[in-house]
């Protein structure tokens, strides 16, 4: 067999392989149980219960890390302490409070109320959070870097996956699902991140308890398997036709 025919040959190959892998559809969202299927603008935010927030609102949760001030008392200040698994803290004067579901400042004033009661005479409090493990995003699929990310302050589509550092040469960008759960009920929508990028749509808002879900593009894995696989001599015809086809 002459060398023209072997790279017609393997061209041909690929040829039909970057056609069947394109021709395959994409893979229907929804199905699961007590999955609600939304349009992305349709997403609701989730509540308080849900233990996230609407703006840049911090809720507190189990396992954060608290830091607190009592301005002008030394024993009582710069104190890092863990919030339990029943969301509870345990502070000098003032007892077991529940802190879960207040924000900082709502602890600060629950504070300051029971310490007033144990005689500290107008105690101010400062309390700032130092590490959150309740309020995370997760990250998965084809992205750099998956895992779970804290959440803290606002957080957007685009933010949460800079922050599993991008995307990889496999995303499918027009495949991206964020999975949602307000008031016990599962809810899905679908997002094209390019058009996000390109100010298509506005970049939606991710919150804690998320799971952001970054599609394949199997033809361009398929593709890049194939050329690992081909001869030297063939590799510049097959780049070029997968260019073509990209």
């Amino acid at each position: 067999m002459t060398t023209i025919r072997r790279v017609g040959l393997w061209a041909g190959a690929a040829c039909t392989l970057a056609l069947a892998s394109c021709g395959g559809g994409q893979t229907r969202l929804g199905g699961a149980p007590n999955l609600s299927v939304l349009a992305g603008n349709e997403l609701p935010s989730p509540g308080r219960l849900d233990v996230t927030d609407t703006t840049s609102i911090y809720y507190v949760g189990p396992f954060d890390r608290l830091v607190i001030d009592v301005f002008g008392i030394d024993e009582l200040s710069n104190r890092e302490i863990q919030v339990d698994a029943n969301g509870r803290i345990s502070f000098p004067l003032a007892g077991v409070v529940d802190v879960i579901g207040m924000t900082p400042s709502e602890v600060e004033v629950e504070l300051a109320k029971r310490l007033a009661a144990a005689h500290v005479r107008k105690p101010q409090v400062t309390v700032n959070l130092k590490e959150t493990l309740s309020r995370v995003v997760t990250v998965e699929g084809q992205v750099k870097k998956p895992g779970l990310y804290p959440v803290v302050g606002k957080m957007t589509l685009m933010r949460a996956i800079a922050t599993a550092e991008g995307t990889d040469e496999f995303s499918k960008l027009d495949d991206v699902v964020v999975f949602r759960t307000v008031e016990g009920r599962r809810y899905a929508a679908l997002y094209d991140l390019k058009a996000i990028r390109h100010g298509a749509y506005n970049d939606p808002n991710i919150f804690a308890g998320d799971v952001v879900m970054v599609g394949e593009e199997k033809s361009r894995r398929l593709f890049k398997d194939f050329l690992a696989s081909v001869p030297a001599l063939v590799t510049p015809l097959v780049i070029g036709l997968d260019r073509l086809t990209n």
